[in-house]
């Protein structure tokens, strides 16, 4: 049996060689993943990642139910006001700890909602039926019924199955909504809630069209923009609040700049007539759903705010334009794109390509990270299985954030091309290649983050000496 010793050791060889595959010798093209800066890791592994700051609304107050909080209450109310900045909103809740809790925090809220006035004694009703995107064409599994959609919608007696009707698609894309039939559907069916958001993203959800044929109902739906993947590119991609969504949920760890946490906001102000729902929200975020909210996180999350805040406008820019051109290239080098052609093949950060006279999805993707090209294989909207995925689903956010820009896509995608087409091995070049982009752009230059990254460590940490070596050796890495 290994010692105690010899298994700590052995995880820490381990944990630096992944390190080291994942940050300098790949290229990393997960549409859902992003690496966060020095300061924001630094953030995560602080004091407050052990600690507690339960907190509720009572009697119009907040109160804590901690001491020590000081501290991490001025930062959740700093980072709300940052991204209330971002969003240009008025209400953010951050307790959630991941996207799709915070759907399910949505879902929790809603029913309660409903039931604001039912007679005392009368069981609670689920929402009577809600709209969202199909699964098989690129809607989020958070929002379906097996996730966390699950036990918060009715069932249909006459089928057994719960009352969730999708959004209709063009018969030439799938991958845009078909208006027309989504106007038909909405007044056949008048849900309680409405899902935009998807995880295969090319395109604009029709939130202002369906804001506007719900105008005048007695009881509109509510109408929800599940944005996880799309969160960074707020404003450059789609607007959803400003098109007349009343709530808008998401990951801070995909297109934004964040650590792993999830985040709902909106504009609730009272005498808004869905300012109970709010309340409701917060209630099922803080005591429904959470506890302790992941404070280091948390505090990470309030120094991306700062840098997506400062650099959001041309980070945002790149990204679309690396995306379209990446899906371009590879176009030109044989590779099956999917998309509207005319439009550049995607609006978002996303590329999504089909390979299947190549073969199996699966097979495909475990070939590219041989390769050390890191994507995610995917079902395509005309696939029978998720176990036969025709597609692979690539991201430019992170290798954007690395430096690259449009033109330096035309090299990896030859890479892809040749692997996926030719089946060369293309390893060595793809880690030659990727030693071009190492330093993180948009946040604070390397050599201004490093003193203030050696300071919070030295305060980790306070032993002599060792905040200098960090330093050092930090400079070293990025020399």
């Amino acid at each position: 049996m290994p010692s105690f010793y010899d298994k700590v050791e052995s995880l820490s060889e381990r944990l630096a060689a992944n390190n080291i595959w994942r940050q300098h010798e790949s290229f990393n093209l997960i549409p859902s993943e992003s690496t966060p800066s020095l300061l924001v890791k630094m953030c995560e592994i602080s004091d407050p990642a052990g600690r507690y700051a339960e907190h509720k609304t009572m009697k119009g107050q907040e109160v804590y139910f901690y001491q020590g909080i000081d501290f991490i209450k001025d930062v959740e109310e700093e980072a709300q006001a940052e991204l209330a900045d971002f969003f240009g909103c008025s209400e953010v809740e951050l307790r959630p700890v991941s996207g799709q809790m915070a759907n399910e925090v949505i879902f929790k809220g809603m029913v309660r909602f409903l039931n604001r006035g039912r007679p005392e004694g009368q069981p609670m009703r689920k929402m009577r039926l809600v709209m969202n995107n199909d699964l098989n064409k690129g809607g989020h599994l958070s929002s379906q019924p097996m996730g966390s959609l699950f036990n918060y919608v009715q069932e249909d007696p006459e089928t057994g199955k719960e009352r969730v009707v999708n959004f209709p698609v063009l018969e030439g894309n799938p991958y845009r909504p078909d208006p027309e039939k989504l106007a038909e559907l909405l007044e056949a069916h008048r849900p309680d809630l409405m899902v935009f958001g998807k995880s295969m993203f090319l395109y604009p959800e029709p939130v202002a069209l369906v804001a506007d044929l719900v105008k005048d109902w007695e009881r509109p739906p509510v109408i929800m923009f599940d944005m996880a993947h799309v969160l960074g590119l707020y404003g450059a991609f789609q607007t959803p609040l400003a098109d007349g969504a009343n709530v808008v949920t998401g990951s801070t760890h995909k297109t934004f700049f964040g650590p792993q946490r999830g985040l709902i906001v909106g504009n609730f102000p009272k005498g808004h007539p869905l300012r109970k729902l709010w309340l409701d929200i917060k209630g099922r975020a803080f005591p429904g759903s959470t506890s302790n909210h992941h404070l280091g996180t948390l505090v990470g999350l309030l120094m991306s705010a700062y840098e997506m805040n400062e650099f959001k406008d041309a980070y945002q820019r790149q990204v679309r334009v690396n995306a379209k051109a990446f899906a371009r290239v590879l176009k030109d080098k044989g590779i099956q794109v999917e998309g509207d052609e005319s439009d550049g093949f995607t609006e978002t950060h996303q590329v999504l390509i089909r390979i299947d006279r190549y073969g199996n999805g699966m097979d495909i993707a475990r070939k590219l990270e041989d390769n050390n090209i890191v994507t995610n294989y995917q079902a395509l909207p005309d696939d029978a299985t998720f176990l036969e995925p025709s597609g692979i689903r690539m991201g430019v956010q992170e290798m954007t954030r690395f430096g690259m820009t449009e033109g330096d896509f035309d090299a990896l995608a030859g890479f892809i091309s040749d692997l996926i087409i030719n089946g060369r091995d293309v390893k060595a070049e793809v880690k030659e290649y990727r030693q071009n982009f190492k330093e993180m752009k948009y946040c604070l230059p390397f050599d201004r983050a490093v003193p203030l990254a050696a300071k919070v460590m030295k305060s980790i940490f306070p032993y002599p000496g060792f905040a200098d070596t960090f330093a050092e050796n930090l400079q070293k890495l990025s020399g």
